[in-house]
């Protein structure tokens, strides 16, 4: 199954399909066969980078519509 990336109003970003997910050196966290995860947007969560539902509480909201970017600039 290909990687999809839910970003959740007022939520997590849910991610499930096939992925790794390393952090800033490289070092994968094992998931323990884990196919879907939710991540923390509201910075609120005691298991970072993973979300424990800390949003409901703080209050965290951000409305979230997919939208077209603008083209990659090139490179110098």
């Amino acid at each position: 199954m290909a990687t999809k990336i839910t970003v959740k109003n007022n939520g997590s970003i849910r991610v499930e399909g096939e992925f790794e997910l390393v952090d800033l050196s490289g070092k994968k966290f094992n998931l323990n066969g884990r196919k879907s995860i939710s991540l923390c947007r509201c910075g609120h969560s005691k298991d970072k980078p993973f979300c424990d539902g800390s949003h409901r509480e703080c209050g965290f909201q951000s409305e979230i519509t997919a939208r077209e970017l603008p083209p990659l600039a090139p490179k110098p």
